[in-house]
């Protein structure tokens, strides 16, 4: 097996270098890096996992996690996910950082740096899709601080891998539910779609695989779409109104949160039993909805898992140098009716 040595001898550099470059552990020369690490590829170099293991232990590492959406239920779940790998790498002597913002990238920008200033050696972060923030995550890596991004992603931007639903293919995936439960015939069927923020990839994603998949569909016609912020307060309120201002409006598309508030006004407006509704995620309205008969289809997306994976991922990178077998790591595509609410 080669070693960090015979690398270092190869490459004409240091052993520290060489422990560097590997390890993603400080600045080294660009063309010097390249270097290093086409000579490790080229003689099959593997870490010692188990001796990186160990090392880590001494590390102390601190793993920073930041979530936008403080009481949406569908982070209960997440948080759930993240607490248990907590209790797995806490043997490792690995801590678990947790903080909240609001969809707001100055925020998570403010947060990041608050997680620096307390010593994390990898951030896990659900981010706004803002040029600012991915800039944000560049300097974070050049400095050696890894990042997986969780539950939605972020454009043009180094991070290490996305830990999350394929947003494009469920949005097509909805669009195909709305299809089959409006059934077959000429009737239109006219979409009213809410989503959570343009701000977050996830939601614009969702709603451009839904658009593609009906753009030649001549039955389909997209009315409006309106924002709720994921409040539930908002959603009724704007729900209602566009319900109100377009009477034609036969089916509503919930690319976000916001789905208890948003069918409440199709009860309040009595139209609930006249529309074709298909959401996301089993959070205890979705379910109860679902049961009621008011909810068509809900498209689920491991909530747990997106808590696990990205931190098993930051770890084993840190603590043992291994690169994520791929980029992204999307989530099972689980339709949820209400006969098959209870599988697990």
């Amino acid at each position: 097996m080669p070693t960090i040595k015979e690398i270092a001898e190869l490459a004409g550099v240091s052993r520290g270098t060489v422990d560097r470059v590997l390890n993603n552990r400080g600045s080294v020369n660009e063309q010097t890096a390249k270097k290093i690490l086409a000579i490790a590829k080229r003689l099959d170099y593997k870490p010692n996992r188990a001796g990186l293991v160990l090392a880590a232990q001494k590390k102390n590492l601190h793993l920073g996690v930041i979530l936008f959406g403080e009481g949406n239920p569908f982070f209960d779940d997440v948080v759930s996910g993240i607490r248990e790998k907590e209790a797995e790498l806490a043997s490792y002597n690995c801590q678990i950082l947790l903080r909240w913002t609001k969809v707001d990238t100055k925020e998570q920008i403010r947060v990041i740096d608050e997680l620096l200033a307390e010593g994390v050696n990898g951030i896990a972060i659900s981010p706004t899709n803002d040029r600012r923030l991915a800039q944000k995550i560049d300097k974070l890596v050049a400095d050696g601080i890894p990042v997986v991004t969780l539950n939605t992603d972020i454009e043009g931007c180094l991070r290490l891998a996305f830990v999350g639903s394929n947003y494009y293919q469920t949005g097509a995936t909805a669009a195909g539910l709305m299809r089959l439960a409006a059934g077959k015939g000429d009737t239109p069927i006219n979409v009213g779609i809410i989503s959570g923020s343009d701000e977050i990839l996830c939601h614009t994603e969702r709603i451009a695989g839904f658009k593609h998949s009906v753009r030649e569909d001549d039955r389909f016609s997209i009315i409006k779409t309106i924002t709720n912020d994921e409040d539930d307060t908002l959603s009724y309120e704007r729900t209602k109104s566009m319900l109100t201002e377009h009477p034609e409006i036969n089916a509503l598309f919930f690319a976000a949160s916001g789905i208890g508030g948003g069918c409440r006004a199709a009860e309040d407006t009595g139209r609930s039993k006249d529309l074709t509704i298909i959401t996301y995620d089993a959070v205890p309205d979705t379910v109860r909805l679902l049961k009621e008969g008011v909810i068509s289809a809900t498209i689920c997306q491991q909530p747990k898992l997106q808590g696990q994976l990205p931190l098993e991922i930051l770890f084993a990178y840190l603590a043992a140098g291994e690169e994520p077998k791929q980029e992204f790591f999307h989530t099972t595509v689980d339709i949820r009716i209400r006969e098959n609410l209870e599988i697990e």
